[in-house]
């Protein structure tokens, strides 16, 4: 073995030998992963042996043992790991002695700089401090001689196991509750962009849970793949020690290319993806290990009952309910019936999902691998009763999510649906998502499952959610890879050609509406009439609501509020008008609101910026909560140039975010018949930090701001010089494009861009450099993106020439980066 190798007789056996041989080995490119955990584990043995053989014969003190405990117990040192010692004692040594023998150990190892938790005990010590502290005994489970008396490890290791074993009733539930108290502070590994390896569920912490649980001889985690995915988790947090240098166990944004480059892996979301399987693997078997081991303490404790009861020793046979041809219900889990067949019933697997999402109940471990290993394929295209029943699936709300995850372990999704293979596990680079690709259009058909009874075909709506990302992973538009897969994926699924077609519309334009409600300007006919094209139907439209709804929710809290919500609901209603024939061509734009009204004349009499902020929450969403995303900030001043970027900088000046915005101009007459240009600026906004400033505060810096007397770009430059660049991820450098067919009226230009104080002054300060007008702006922020549109025309109050159009979106371009 390689520790043999590094600890030669011409090697230094004091600190400064291990020190150097540790390094050694811990740059040996050739060696890496469980060979070099247990070569490490091993060398360190090595020292630990030699100095405790030393202290032993200069303190003189017998019936002594250093014991390794946790993950050292378990050979398992990663280069940061902490030295988990305990120093075992049969008692008879004098304390004095017994300190210094301790000593003689602990500050060699403090002084090369290693993390150390150790202990000094005797075996009714270890017991007792076991049996009042879980964490303790969880260690102990793992104890392991390094040096010293080993029968008094060995029977030290055999109370605390017999212990464990005997208190396993009032201890494994102390266990899952300790585990569900962490999964609920760190989150679930296979889902975070900077997971913890070992404390969030699925990690390793998990992991070694399941190793006690086994300890205990309650029941046994299911072990395909699990150690494999113990590996995994460990390869990474190896790498991720020695990239960093750190005892850390976060896999942080900023490191996670280097990580994934010391494990040979392609990129960071190669890296991502390999640990998601294995925290999925992990937390699969953690579920599935937790139901077992409550079923059975939970007939350990009605078993003695039920002799009483009956007067002997007869025993009960669990109830079988059926719940549909082939599968019922058997203490508390779906399972099989004796008369089923799955080599002869291709469907059985989708009508044992579907009866026990309906049902609420956990897919039993044993029916699912079964149901991998002997069911028979189902034939292509899938027959009716497998497409309703995927629907039925689908549409059981909440209860999908366990089984479709049951299903996915056992590989069951992607032989059902080959193409789900590219989805599996993918990460999103975007914080807007919650989820990986995969448990996203889960969740997305989770969410559609509440909205069924709003639209007609229920069963194209389920199905859409589940596909509607499903071209994520391939290259270019996911919508239009996904258009093309999707097409392909409802064919198997055995939908007509006319719904093949409706899905396959629904997945090409799933971002139609949202973007277009929240980026261009409704009250231009071109936009209306571009989405009433690309939807054709009003069915297909009532489903694109629904599925724009339920793809948002399912994305995260900053993809969905009731404002979002309107804005597309506005939208929904203009396009249903014009398939309806009802609309006219050039409809006159949205009239002012009374106030904004009232504001705009205000501004036209005295010739300067009005403003009026309202501290008011949005309306209450369904759960009658009110939704805090800002106040409403309205400006109203006479058109001129420069109104967009000043009163943009004097926001970013004043720390407000803003969330959304739109600009627009209108006409007033003046006394003499004459009619003004006034712009409205409607502002969603929300402080940085403490409280909002006052109205009037804001208006006089905007006054200052267009009479040039206070200098935005600068004061913005000198407060970003003031504070150091937050480390982090790189962002990607913003890009801005002239939208194709955006308006007859203007042209419309997209800015995509990282969120940042002072970005939209920017824009606007970039856009009034261009010599272009702004005739409307649409900003929408999510999470640490902004996405913005601006329809310009030139000084004639006409749309761009091509040609003009992208030199000046180059220009913009140029000055954001």
């Amino acid at each position: 073995m390689t520790s043999i190798e590094v600890t030669t007789e011409s090697e230094d056996s004091g600190p400064s030998g291990y020190a150097a041989a540790r390094l050694r080995l811990l740059q040996e490119k050739a060696q890496s992963g469980p060979p070099r955990r247990a070569a490490l584990a091993s060398l360190t043995d090595s020292w630990l042996t030699s100095l405790f053989a030393t202290a032993a014969e200069q303190t003189g003190v017998r019936g002594a043992a250093l014991v390794a405990v946790g993950g050292y117990g378990r050979g398992e040192l990663s280069p940061r790991s902490d030295l988990d010692l305990v120093l075992l004692h049969d008692g008879s040594a004098d304390a004095g002695a017994l300190a210094s023998l301790a000593d003689r150990i602990w500050y060699p190892v403090w002084d090369l700089g290693l993390a150390l938790d150790h202990s000094v005990r005797t075996p009714g010590e270890a017991r007792k401090a076991a049996g009042e502290d879980l964490k303790v005994q969880l260690g102990l489970l793992d104890a392991r001689p390094v040096a010293g008396d080993v029968g008094l490890v060995a029977a030290m290791r055999t109370v605390i196991l017999a212990d464990w074993r005997n208190q396993a009733p009032e201890r494994l539930p102390a266990l899952d509750e300790l585990c569900r108290e962490r999964a609920e502070r760190q989150g679930e590994l296979q889902f975070l962009l900077e997971p913890d390896l070992k404390e969030a569920r699925g990690g390793l912490r998990d992991a070694t849970a399941l190793r006690a649980v086994a300890a205990s001889w309650v029941a046994d985690a299911p072990r395909e793949g699990l150690a494999e995915a113990r590996r995994v988790l460990l390869d990474a947090r190896d790498a991720l020690h020695l990239t960093t240098g750190r005892a850390t166990d976060r896999l942080a944004l900023q490191e996670q290319d280097q990580v994934a480059a010391a494990l040979g892996l392609l990129d960071a979301d190669a890296l991502l993806r390999q640990v998601y399987e294995a925290a999925r693997t992990v937390s699969y078997a953690t579920d599935v290990t937790w139901r077992e081991v409550n079923r059975v303490l939970r007939a350990r404790s009605v078993r003695p009952r039920l002799r009483a009861m009956l007067g002997g020793g007869r025993t009960t046979v669990p109830d079988r309910t059926p719940l549909a041809e082939g599968v019922v219900e058997a203490d508390g889990e779906v399972v099989l019936a004796r008369t089923a067949r799955p080599e002869r019933d291709p469907v059985l697997v989708l009508r044992a999902a579907a009866a026990a999402a309906q049902s609420e109940l956990p897919l039993s471990r044993h029916l699912a691998r079964h149901l991998a290993t002997a069911g028979r394929p189902l034939p292509v295209p899938w027959p009716a009763e497998a497409r309703e029943e995927l629907v039925t699936l689908l549409g059981a709300g909440e209860a999908t999510v366990p089984v479709w995850e049951a299903l996915e372990a056992e590989g069951l999704i992607t032989r059902l649906l080959p193409d789900w293979e590219r989805v599996h596990c993918r990460p999103q680079r975007n914080p807007v998502h919650t989820w990986t690709v995969d448990r996203h259009l889960v969740e997305a058909a989770v969410r559609a499952s509440s909205l069924t009874r709003r639209v007609g075909r229920p069963d194209l709506l389920l199905v859409a959610a589940l596909l509607h990302d499903i071209g994520k992973g391939w290259p270019g538009d996911h919508s239009v890879a996904g258009e093309v897969i999707a097409r392909d994926m409802a064919a198997r699924i055995g939908f007509d050609q006319h719904d093949v077609g409706v899905v396959a519309t629904l997945v090409r334009h799933h971002l139609l509406l949202v973007e277009t409600a929240t980026r261009r300007d409704l009250d231009d006919p071109a936009t209306v009439r571009s989405v009433a094209t690309a939807v054709g139907t009003a069915s297909t439209l009532e489903l694109l609501h629904a599925l724009t709804e339920a793809d948002a929710l399912a994305t995260g809290p900053a993809a969905w509020s009731t404002w979002r919500a309107s804005l597309v609901a506005d939208l929904v209603q203009r396009v249903a008008a014009v398939l309806a024939g009802e609309a006219p061509d050039d409809p006159e734009p949205d009239a002012p609101s009374a106030e904004q009204e009232r504001l705009a004349i205000e501004a036209l009499r005295t010739g300067e910026p009005v403003l009026a902020l309202h501290a008011q929450p949005e309306p209450a969403d369904e759960a009658g909560a009110p939704e805090p995303v800002g106040v409403e900030l309205l400006i109203a001043l006479p058109d001129r140039p420069g109104v967009l970027p000043a009163a943009a900088g004097v926001l970013a000046l004043h720390r407000l975010t803003v969330r959304a915005a739109d600009l627009r101009a209108i006409e007033l007459p003046t006394e003499l018949g004459e009619c003004v240009d006034m712009l409205l600026l409607s502002w969603r906004v929300a402080a940085e930090y403490g409280s909002l400033p006052q109205a009037a505060r804001l208006r006089a810096d905007l006054v200052r701001a267009l009479d040039g007397s206070l200098d935005i770009r600068a004061r913005l430059a000198e407060r970003e010089a003031a504070y150091p660049r937050r480390r982090g991820v790189k962002a990607p450098p913003p890009r801005v494009t002239v939208a194709a067919a955006g308006s007859r009226l203007a042209t419309v230009i997209e800015v995509r861009a990282q969120d940042a104080p002072g970005l939209l002054h920017r824009i606007g300060w970039a856009l009034e450099q261009s010599g272009v007008r702004v005739r409307s702006a649409h900003v929408s922020t999510l999470g640490a993106n902004a996405v913005d549109a601006f329809y310009v025309t030139g000084p004639d109050g006409e749309p761009l020439s091509e040609a003009r159009a992208a030199e000046m979106a180059r220009d913009v371009e140029k000055a954001l980066g």
